[in-house]
């Protein structure tokens, strides 16, 4: 066992120290997965500790994710298999597993209604953001209507109009997605679980708390199924963002 990081009260290792006993002797740098909601950090010292620096099998910063460990080129897995073969690379796979576990056995993990709820301002910060999504939207009907909206090159104007309120609509889905997601304390276990990159994603958490918000067919709205409607409840001709 290494030296524990913490002497007194009592010794404690951390779990950077856990995980280094796994590593083989292999030194690695590269960003973890939430490097890039910490663009603004130092990337040698980091104070979201997004930058993962490994030297001859030790940790000395950074968060393993999926990004570090994954099966992807550059990552732990994969330096692991060509330094030292393939038993070396099952033995710290195995690792990993049997580590996980037996926190998981100790700790858990869950998520719960606590973990999706978002404090009353952002919910009116998302609730103006879309408002003023549908307002830009009725303006670009109104514009359509009355003859008003130019053509974008190589489309027509049907074209044109449906990929205005498609991006209009989109963009309101993100920006409401990163109010929530902000709101949100690094604890969180969504949130865990998404920079962490086991599950999910930030589109996710905005549908969860914020809105479903556009929903896209192929890369458009969703396309009239029924004569000049999306479904049977709505007006024909309907081009709100409800209907579509």
């Amino acid at each position: 066992m290494p030296m524990p990081c913490i002497l007194k009260p009592r010794p404690l290792w951390s779990g950077k120290q856990l995980f280094s006993m796994l590593l083989p002797k292999i030194s690695l740098q590269k960003d973890a997965g939430i490097a890039s909601k910490n663009r603004g950090d130092d990337p040698w010292f980091s104070r979201s500790d997004c930058r993962v620096i490994i030297q001859e099998g030790e940790i000395m910063s950074g968060v393993i994710c999926k990004k570090t460990v994954g099966a992807s080129s550059g990552g732990l897995i994969h330096i692991t298999w060509l330094d030292y073969g393939p038993e070396r690379t099952k033995q710290f796979i195995g690792g990993i597993q049997r580590l996980v576990n037996f926190w998981l056995l100790h700790h858990g993990f869950t998520v719960g209604c606590a973990d999706i709820v978002a404090n009353d301002g952002t919910m009116q910060k998302v609730a103006d953001t879309l408002a003023q999504a549908k307002r830009d939207v009725r303006k670009l009907v109104l514009d359509a209507q009355r003859g008003r909206l130019e053509a974008q090159p190589g489309k027509s104007l049907q074209q044109s109009f449906e990929a205005r309120v498609n991006q209009r609509l989109n963009q309101a889905r993100e920006d409401s997605g990163r109010l929530a997601a902000d709101s949100l304390d690094d604890k969180n276990n969504i949130i865990a679980m998404v920079d962490s990159g086991s599950k999910g994603n930030p589109i996710n958490i905005a549908q969860i708390i914020a809105c479903v918000g556009q929903q896209n067919v192929e890369g458009k709205r969703i396309p009239t199924g029924f004569r000049d409607r999306t479904l049977p409840h709505f007006t024909k001709d309907d081009f709100g963002p409800e209907s579509r």
